[in-house]
This record gives structure tokens, sequence and C-alpha cells, in this order.
């Protein structure tokens, strides 16, 4: 066994000194002089196995505890100061209608709520499809995003249809739930038709400290969704501190995450621009030493062209334009595609449509 191969061993992206610690990582400072062992991670998540070869995978971490202390803290001033400056940028006419086709693309619209219909639900889907009847220049959404009771109806109207499926689960919003309920339930989900899981962390556990029991949630929910794609929920409106969403973006990374997400849409402040900087810079830091891509999510709170623009234009300045996709990107959002339809049609004409001519989201 090689300096650093032990059990104490932290192992990111293949480099770790002899303390475990990994000091090129650029979201990772070592703090030799406070290192402590924490607990070993189970053998579950030492490696789990992909079900596709391009999807994510945990990393392999035996000092968890090394890993969460030593994510480096956020420049508050500077992370809202640079948000807010981004969210000013002004873009030419031509520039603006690729950016509304582009946040149509990426759009995850989504109903969850208790009084969800059958009916309802077919109406999203074909919403979805055809986002404005007669218009097909206006491409589909990227998913709709439901309940898992609501899987089915998806299933049925959007079948032939390139929109996806994503089913929230693991006791959303709350997470508090049986570890055994949530992998259940997002086994179900995907048995039942789901391409995608958006799960939630368990924020008391993270919020006391219990980084080993988030981490392994997330390592037996991917498990659980097999080829499904996992988005993990952070919900940052109750995670305090830009610290602590930045270390629950490594920690959901490290656990194999697909793609990380600000919000539920249940809890406020939801998604917010400075947020999710502190998590994009997380992703890019974390792709600079795994190699690994992650995609990024806003939910909550984005209702207009002018706020999903703010948001491209955000993740373009800071993880470049391979993540301008919905492969690597998403906007959450129940209200926000009219405003983009009705922003593309001011573009196009110069004047405002009518809310008449556009279908109830």
């Amino acid at each position: 066994m090689g300096k650093g191969e032990g059990e104490g061993a932290l192992k990111v992206g293949g480099r770790c000194d002899g303390l475990g610690v990994a000091r090129t990582a650029a979201w990772f400072e070592p703090q030799a002089t406070s290192i402590t062992h924490a607990r070993p991670v189970s053998r579950l998540v030492h490696r789990i196995p992909s079900h596709n070869p391009s999807m994510a995978t945990a990393l392999s971490l035996t000092h968890l505890g090394s890993l969460m202390r030593g994510v480096r803290s956020v420049d508050e001033v500077g992370a809202e100061e640079r948000a807010a400056s981004l969210a000013k940028r002004s873009i030419k006419k031509s520039s603006k209608l690729w950016a509304l086709d582009l946040a149509v693309r990426c759009m995850d619209l989504t109903t969850l709520e208790g009084a969800d219909t059958p009916g309802k639900v077919a109406a999203m889907c074909a919403k979805a499809v055809r986002p404005k009847p007669g218009d097909s220049t206006i491409p589909s959404v990227a998913a709709v995003c439901v309940y898992p009771l609501r899987i089915a109806d998806c299933v049925e109207h959007l079948r032939g249809s390139t929109v996806r499926i994503a089913s929230v689960a693991t006791a959303f919003p709350s997470g508090q739930s049986f570890t055994s309920i949530k992998i259940t339930e997002t086994e179900d989900a995907v048995r039942a038709g789901a391409h995608e899981i958006d799960m939630v962390i368990d924020r008391g556990a993270f919020l006391s400290g219990d980084y080993q029991r988030v981490y392994d949630e997330i390592v037996a929910v991917k498990e659980a969704c097999g080829q499904a794609h996992l988005k993990v929920i952070l919900e940052t409106g109750e995670l305090g501190t830009y610290d602590a969403v930045r270390r629950a973006s490594i920690l959901a990374m490290a656990a194999g995450a697909d793609f990380i997400k600000t919000s539920t849409g249940k809890v406020q402040p939801a998604a917010t621009l400075p947020v999710a900087l502190v998590m994009m810079e997380s992703i890019r830091d974390f792709v600079r030493e795994t190699g690994r891509p992650v995609g990024f999510k806003a939910a909550g709170g984005i209702r207009t062209a002018k706020q999903a623009i703010a948001y491209l234009v955000l993740t373009y300045e800071t993880l470049g334009p391979d993540w301008m996709n919905p492969e690597l990107l998403r906007l959450g959002a129940s209200t926000l595609l009219n405003d983009v339809l009705m922003q593309i049609d001011k573009e196009r004409t110069g004047a405002y449509q009518s809310l008449d001519y556009f279908t109830i989201d």
C-alpha cells in the first residue's frame, strides 16, 4: 500500500499527500494542524458502480470530515458584488433572442402542488412539447417536474417527444424521513418512468454537522436511480451562509450528483444570483480537480425573462460555453415560460402580445 492510500487517505482526482489531503484542489485548503480522524465512510460508498459510464459516480472518500473542514471560505462581499454586476449585463437583440430560446430549451416546467390532477399535468405536458401552439420555431422545454404519483400521466402524454420526465423524491421538500423510504421512493419513481430524480438533502443532518449521513444518503439514492440522472437540491435558503452552500455543493458532487440544484421552491429565499454564483464556482473548481462535469439547476422565484437571462449570463461567465445547454443547465419554473414567450414575440415584432395569445402555464 503506497503513501496516502490507507484507510486514512482522502483521494480526490487521484492526488493526495501523506495526510490524505488533496493539496492541489482549488476548493480545498489543507489544514494539517487541525485534522482529526472522522469515522470511515461505509464500504458502500467507496466506489459506486456506474450503470452508465458517462454518468456520475461517487468519489473515493475515506476522510469525509477532513474534506468538509478543508473547503475554503466564500468572500461574501465579492460574491454579491460580482453577481450584481453580471445581472446588469446588457445583450444585443440577436443575442437576446438566442438567450430566450436557450431559456426555453433549458427549462424544467414544474408543478408541485397538492392539488395537481391528471388533467393539470396533461395540460402542462402539452405546453412543454409545444410551448406556443402554431409556432414551430419555439423549442420544447427540457423536462417536466412532478410528484411521483403524476409520473404515469407524464409518460402517457409525452410519449414520442424529447421532453424528459423529472420527479422529486426522498421526502420532498423536507427530506425528513427514513433512508429506506427515500431509496424505495426513488426506485419506484424510476420504475414508473422518471428519467431524472430531484432529491433533497437532509438539511437537519447537514446543519448539525453529520456530513457522513448526508453523503451516504446521496450515494444510496444515486445507486437507486440506476440510469436516471440525479439532481441534488441543497435548499440554500435553509443553509444560512455562503460557506455552508459551498460545503453542501462539494459534498453533493463528491457523492455523485449529476446536477446540484438551489431550491425546492417551497422555502424563501429560493434561488438568488449570489447563491448561484457560489454553487457555480464550486462546480468550476470541482471540475478542474476531477475532470467530471456537473450540471447546475436554479429553481424557485424565477418568474421573468430578465431573471432567466441573468442566470444564463452568470453561467456563461462562470462555467463557460460548454454549460450553455440543457445537459448541464436547467431553470426550474412554473410561471416563467409565458413571460419568455412574450419577450420573444416582442423582440421579433417590436410589440408585446396580450396574455390572451398564450396558453395558461
